[in-house]
């Protein structure tokens, strides 16, 4: 009789629903607090990058793209979707990324991606001038030369690799347990110069960033009466954002594109002399004999760059 009446009072309940009318295209219904917009704050490598030493001179570059070469797509339990697995802004992280290199004083970029919508603009400004003001060619002062490059900086996503490493643990008592799970993933890219004058290939930079998913849960029940089972569950799972994850390691290979470009004489720091600590830093880092994560604290500690002093293993165990 019980479950009866439960089944009436829920049929009861979705024909309102459905009979109930939404006003004002529904938004009436929309919660009155929401959340504000935000200005995302900076990454660790986003810092590192504003950090950099100034160069000798500027470094014309430019960006004909910069795409998703894994050609994945986001899985679901239900199969695939035709959603990307990765983001497909990353031209824009890159152009980004090199802005931010030096706060703003390494790279003059030039406009490359959508130079077709750039070229239009130009051609309506001179037929606007030859209408209206009579001139028969292109006025330098007003609409001077487009900026050239004398690097190409071309690359992609090259990989994005799912479930690198799982685990969990769980434990049960008396009703009451918990459980936690937790999964990596990585993406990489790669980024090559190349010379524009010759067509050789300058150097190339490859990173990679994990992206780290984790959940936590816990449940108990319990007996309240005979045949009847009260249970209770609770649980969150926290996702690194793959957009961040792939903007730090463009970011981070923007930074060894820098580095890279010092130690083979493609460009150089204004003050070399300041700047051999980051130099042999990075050097050890590409080597594999320190982490990022021992950078990352090596700088925090500094405070700049320029406060960096390399300190050999064998003698940081003597002091």
């Amino acid at each position: 009789m019980r479950i009866v009446r439960t089944l009436a009072a829920a049929a009861a309940c979705i024909a309102l629903m459905g009979c109930t009318t939404l006003t004002n295209s529904g938004r009436d219904f929309l919660p009155t607090d929401t959340s504000l917009a935000y200005f995302p704050k900076k990454t660790q490598t986003q810092v590192l990058l504003n950090d950099l030493p100034a160069p000798q001179r500027q470094v014309a570059v430019a960006v004909y793209g910069f795409t998703d070469q894994t050609g994945q797509f986001k899985p679901t339990e239900a199969g695939q979707t035709l959603s990307r697995a990765v983001t497909q802004g990353a031209s824009s992280m890159l152009v980004k990324a090199l802005q931010e290199a030096g706060s703003r004083q390494w790279f003059t970029i030039v406009e490359r991606e959508r130079l077709d919508n750039l070229l239009k603009e130009r051609q309506i400004i001179s037929e606007m001038r030859k209408r209206y003001l009579g001139e028969e060619g292109v006025n330098p002062n007003a609409l001077p030369a487009l900026l050239f490059a004398g690097v190409l900086l071309e690359g992609g996503i090259v990989g994005y690799d799912t479930n690198t490493v799982t685990g969990g643990a769980g434990a049960a008592f008396l009703g009451i347990g918990g459980r936690t799970e937790y999964r990596q993933d990585t993406v990489t890219v790669y980024l090559r110069a190349v010379s524009v004058r010759t067509g050789e290939v300058l150097t190339t930079v490859t990173a990679s960033k994990t992206i780290a998913s984790q959940a936590v849960g816990a449940s108990a029940y319990r007996f309240v009466a005979f045949k009847e089972l009260l249970e209770a569950e609770f649980g969150y799972t926290t996702n690194e954002p793959d957009q961040i994850a792939l903007q730090q390691a463009v970011e981070k290979a923007v930074f060894g594109l820098v580095m890279e470009g010092v130690d083979l004489d493609l460009w150089q720091f204004a003050d070399m002399a300041n700047a051999e600590p980051l130099r042999a830093l990075y050097r050890k880092e590409r080597d594999g004999v320190y982490e990022a994560r021992d950078v990352q604290k090596a700088f925090q500690k500094a405070g700049s760059f320029s406060a960096l002093t390399i300190v050999d293993k064998d003698d940081e165990e003597k002091n």
